[in-house]
């Protein structure tokens, strides 16, 4: 009963806030004019002349590594389209997968590089790690895979003391 009674009072007071705050808006707006949307419209690069990015292989398998070693692999893309890409984000799936990516836009018909560093301290066992990249393109988002199996640190997976004689 207490959280029905908190979540109404709090759906309550953002109503009220968003009242009060289009009430100041349009107080300050000439007379025949409306109010900006508070929507920003974004383009998703759904026109016919929006970059675009292939990759020359969007999936990497590392094969096998040991625990602790940090899997390095340079992805390589070409702007395929008729305008400068801008990539303005790439995440990986988990804090132990980092990209860098080109800062500056990639020309038409220009290639760039994704670079992808996966720690796998920590990470024994078949793994797969994508970074998702958002661009100038259509569809703005682009999903690179790093796959591969790691080899459980011999040391690390024991239990318990260790007996020296």
């Amino acid at each position: 009963m207490r959280k029905f009674l908190y979540l109404t009072v709090l759906a309550a007071g953002l109503l009220a806030c968003d009242k009060a705050a289009k009430k100041v808006a349009d107080a300050e707006m000439p007379a025949g004019e409306s109010a900006p949307s508070a929507v920003q419209t974004v383009s998703t690069g759904a026109e016919a002349n929006a970059a675009a990015m292939k990759f020359e292989k969007p999936e990497h398998d590392f094969g096998t590594a040991k625990e602790g070693q940090v899997v390095e692999h340079t992805f390589t893309f070409t702007n395929t389209g008729s305008q400068p890409l801008v990539i303005q984000n790439a995440a990986g799936s988990c804090g132990c997968t980092v990209p860098d990516w080109p800062r500056t836009p990639v020309a038409p018909n220009a290639t760039g590089e994704v670079k992808v560093k996966f720690d796998t301290k920590g990470k024994p066992g078949m793994q797969t790690k994508t970074v998702t990249i958002i661009a100038n393109t259509n569809p703005q988002t682009t999903t690179l895979t790093l796959k591969g199996m790691v080899n459980a640190d011999e040391v690390a997976s024991m239990q318990g003391p260790v007996r020296t004689k």
